[in-house]
């Protein structure tokens, strides 16, 4: 979640209205992963290893 815009600099002054900020992105972001958990549909696709992906190039 990194990738989000402005996830990593506050858009205000003060502590107030930066903790309010930080809890509307958590919940912004809990709210797409519950999207992806209950339609069954990843964030992103998982990487693969060296090790998996030398697994492979040995068996085909």
């Amino acid at each position: 979640m990194k990738k989000a815009p402005g996830i990593r600099q506050a858009r205000y002054r003060g502590m107030p209205k930066v903790r309010l900020q930080h809890a509307f992105f958590a919940t912004a972001i809990n709210v797409i992963r519950l999207d992806a958990h209950w339609t069954d549909s990843p964030l992103r696709p998982t990487r693969a290893s060296r090790l998996e992906h030398l697994a492979y190039q040995l068996t085909a």
